[in-house]
């Protein structure tokens, strides 16, 4: 297929993402058409297969989307990371295995050449993905504690005399390994513990001597079962000096920043996917019922999951914006980000099984993307190690956060929550892990203060200024909690309590983003600038947190889900965006 214009090289317009992703939602057309190369029935026997969708690899690899994962100033089109994710959802609302496998893995991989490799790395890195047909890179993770297969085990890297390394080890499960241009690898390289123990190569495969590498047989994983999981073995292999990304040690570093990236885009693509689950819960909630109404018992859930849905998408954007326009502060965002959206979304997948009954067990087209979804997710949200290495970054920032930031730090600027404003282009190398502030309780605090003198206008209203002074009394109760936490951090990671606080924190930042999302719809007369949706979604959030919630109005349910009975008619998106989907 050849490439089209549109999407052939990087338009002028900041925004020309909108149009990427509307085309390329276009290009592969209705997923419920059995004819569709590109739909589920296609997709579906791909994954029973175990075999990667070609007729759909081939049209990603002609409209170029691995241009999407190089920086502009490289000759990609990455510029905004709200705007990419954006671009892949149409790719991860049909195939969440398909948007890793022939996606997002380059750009983890490439992303630490973007954050630290010379120049001679970055344009051989961008012309690998630029490339007739793109080239793949794919990331070989360091071990880390309670990892699964995908994190566990890990290369060393011992200077070698002369110059250069020997690579050595053994890695059982790495995606595209078997078809990979380049491997961007954190290796140890050093034996002694501390913070500086690894190191990022870039190797080509090509570049090394016959049998350094050998290639492991492929893995069947119980998700993502159509993508490539194989493993690689090295023994004293040779590898260039000039295979090193930034400098000796570095890896551990490069890790925690490029990752923070990592933690927005995987929930800001996958609730496309959810995006999906839902319009297959209200397809069959909906069918053969007399104008289109689903079961007063299902109205409950079906608003709840859309409510979840909004608020799981405002906080993902909220955090791909912060990249941009917070690169000293993001981490935080970013490690609340990935440890609150996927347990909200696994939850929600298990309320929407009890709407869909029995079809949520089928394997053919009409629902069979449900069951997939549920298989395909942990392997894509990495489980247990994900939350793990999140609340690592959370845990010993707690007490600082309490004693320097909370309920003083100054409100950030709107644009952080106007979703079509644009932001500063992405850069690798700005990203950091030093800033103490969090600009979200914030915001939080500010939007708090202004809901007070509304409480007046409607009881939706009043419900909302209950609920947002509610989670400021949280953020208080916090503060107090986490300031007594022991200066000593090495202990912390261990403290069920301490994990417990960095959790309860992190859903009080799906709140504040949700109530910026909601704020910053001021002057339209969408959806999103009702109260209805932001007041259903911290009404859910405040209950896991066990806080006290106002009981909201019947008008409030009855709001939100009629408002996904006309998107899904319409053929509408669940998220944020409302934009048009191929097939409704």
């Amino acid at each position: 297929m050849s490439a089209t214009p549109l999407l052939d090289a990087p338009a002028p317009a900041p925004l020309d993402g909108i149009e990427r992703a509307a085309l390329l939602e276009q290009l592969l057309g209705d997923p419920h058409d059995p004819r569709n190369p590109h739909g589920y029935r296609a997709l579906l026997d791909a994954d029973e297969a175990r075999r990667t969708p070609e007729a759909t690899e081939e049209l990603l690899s002609g409209v170029r989307l691995n241009a999407e994962f190089v920086p502009r100033a490289l000759g990609g089109r990455l510029a905004r990371p709200d705007v990419l994710a954006r671009v892949l959802r149409p790719v991860f609302r049909r195939d969440v295995a398909l948007g890793f496998g022939h996606g997002i893995t380059s750009l983890f991989g490439a992303s630490a050449v973007w954050a630290a490799g010379d120049e001679r790395q970055r344009a051989h890195t961008a012309g690998l993905l630029l490339s007739e047909g793109g080239g793949r890179v794919t990331i070989v993770h360091h071990e880390l504690a309670h990892a699964n297969a995908i994190l566990r085990d890990e290369f060393t890297a011992r200077s070698a005399v002369g110059g250069g390394f020997l690579l050595a080890g053994r890695k059982d499960v790495v995606i595209n390994a078997d078809r990979a241009d380049a491997l961007v690898m954190y290796a140890r390289t050093a034996t002694a513990p501390g913070a500086r123990t690894h190191s990022v190569l870039l190797i080509d495969p090509a570049r090394l001597p016959p049998g350094g590498m050998r290639r492991l047989p492929r893995v069947l994983t119980p998700g993502m079962r159509g993508n490539r999981f194989t493993g690689m073995e090295f023994a004293d292999c040779p590898a260039p000096a000039d295979a090193l990304v930034g400098e000796v040690g570095e890896g551990v570093a490069l890790a925690l920043r490029t990752y923070m990236v990592n933690r927005c885009l995987i929930p800001g693509t996958v609730v496309a996917g959810v995006d999906s689950a839902l319009r297959f819960a209200v397809r069959a909630a909906t069918r053969g019922r007399e104008g289109g109404q689903p079961s007063r018992r299902h109205h409950t859930a079906l608003a709840g999951v859309f409510a979840d849905l909004l608020a799981c998408d405002s906080m993902a954007v909220t955090g791909l914006r912060s990249l941009s326009l917070l690169p000293g502060s993001a981490h935080l965002t970013a490690a609340a980000v990935k440890l609150t959206v996927p347990d909200l979304l696994r939850e929600d997948l298990e309320e929407l099984t009890t709407v869909l009954g029995a079809r949520g067990h089928e394997r053919g087209p009409s629902y069979g993307g449900f069951q997939k979804l549920v298989r395909d997710l942990p392997v894509a949200g990495l489980g247990h190690a994900g939350n793990a290495a999140c609340r690592a970054v959370l845990v010993p920032r707690l007490r600082g956060l309490a004693r320097g930031s909370w309920l003083t730090t100054k409100e950030p600027a709107s644009r952080l929550f106007l979703l079509s404003a644009p932001v500063p282009p992405l850069d690798y190398r700005t990203l950091s892990l030093t800033g103490g502030e969090d600009a979200l309780t914030a915001a939080l605090v500010g939007i708090a203060q202004r809901l007070g003198p509304l409480r007046g206008s409607g009881p939706v209203r009043t419900a909302l200024a209950d609920l947002a002074d509610a989670f400021v009394q949280e953020t208080r109760a916090l503060r107090e909690h986490c300031a007594a936490l022991p200066e000593a951090t090495s202990d912390l990671l261990a403290d069920p309590r301490a994990c417990a606080l960095a959790d309860r924190y992190a859903l009080v930042l799906a709140a504040a983003a949700c109530l910026g999302v909601w704020q910053g719809q001021d002057g339209t007369d969408s959806f999103l600038a009702q109260p209805d949706w932001a007041a259903l979604a911290l009404t859910r959030i405040g209950r896991r947190l066990g806080v006290p919630v106002p009981e909201l109005p019947g008008t409030v349910t009855r709001s939100v889900l009629g408002e996904l009975l006309v998107r899904h008619r319409e053929g509408r998106s669940f998220d944020v965006y409302d934009t048009r989907v191929s097939g409704g």
